[in-house]
């Protein structure tokens, strides 16, 4: 039987959900899709349910916002 194909939507709810979280460079750079079209994704899980946070990472004197989900629809319940 043949694997199921990863989409690029679960490839950053995997990115999302590691304890370092990700950056949305990371995220457009992992997938190929520009800002605009990251920043959807993460507002489609919003609304699908899982909570995602936003928090700063000052690393090498730049500020960058750094995303993870800290907690999933099925949580909720």
């Amino acid at each position: 039987m043949a694997k199921s194909r990863q989409t690029k939507t679960d490839k950053v709810r995997e990115m999302l959900s590691r304890p370092q979280g990700s950056s949305l460079e990371s995220i457009c750079k992992a997938t190929g899709w520009q800002s605009h079209s990251a920043r959807a994704v993460l507002s489609g899980f919003r609304k699908a349910g899982y909570t995602v946070v936003r928090s700063t990472d000052g690393k090498n004197n730049k500020t960058r916002s750094v995303y993870r989900i800290t907690a999933s629809p099925e949580m909720a319940t």
